[in-house]
């Protein structure tokens, strides 16, 4: 992979001041880190309600499946056919610089796609996507009381049932899930904050 789609996601959808700032808490495209969290119903009742529905969504309880226990990413080692694919996709075959495309708004946020939507009752804290010209790209940030792991389960669920393969790794701080199907992509980014919510950071690619 030539350097410029290496650094894509990284650089372009993470460090690029221009893309970056659009957001104060910079949420969906580096991770709210120290910002505010906004007042999150974490009561076991609203995570119960969250859970029923996820639940819905894999038709039943006993359909949610763990992902497989993840590998640590060393800096010296590669990374997923996923991750390679989103980068790719953040920079198009015909050269066009995907990142510099995007357009923030919480409609994108009901534009991913089909298998991996927003968790049932998800805060989402920004979105951004663009369908400009060769580009297909979703980038979403949320946050949700419920644990990491079920979050997990879930994705991998859906995305097993859609189709997508699924590697589950640990690196920089971060659970990240990813999978492809064909010239689709896939990576959930996830952390546990000491808040007590669980932040996703979603990218999709197609």
């Amino acid at each position: 992979m030539d350097p410029a789609s290496e650094q894509a996601l990284n650089d372009e959808l993470s460090s690029d001041p221009d893309l970056a700032g659009r957001n104060e808490a910079n949420a969906a495209l580096s991770g709210t880190g120290n910002a505010a969290i906004p007042n999150i119903d974490k009561s076991p009742r609203a995570i119960e309600a969250a859970r029923s529905r996820a639940a819905e969504l894999v038709g039943g309880r006993s359909e949610l499946v763990s992902p497989p226990t993840a590998k640590t990413l060393g800096d010296d080692n590669a990374p997923s056919a996923a991750m390679v694919a989103a980068a790719r996709a953040a920079v198009s075959p015909g050269g066009e610089n995907c990142g510099e495309k995007v357009d923030y708004t919480s409609a994108w946020a009901a534009k991913l796609p089909a298998a991996f939507p927003v968790y049932p009752r998800g805060n989402t804290q920004e979105a951004a996507g663009t369908d400009e010209g060769q580009c297909a790209l979703r980038v979403v940030s949320f946050l949700t009381p419920v644990a990491l792991e079920e979050v997990l389960a879930f994705y991998y669920t859906r995305a097993r049932a859609a189709g997508y393969n699924a590697e589950h790794i640990k690196s920089a701080g971060d659970n990240i899930l990813s999978g492809t199907k064909g010239r689709s992509a896939y990576v959930v980014y996830a952390r546990r904050l000491p808040q007590g919510v669980t932040e996703i950071d979603l990218v999709t690619t197609d």
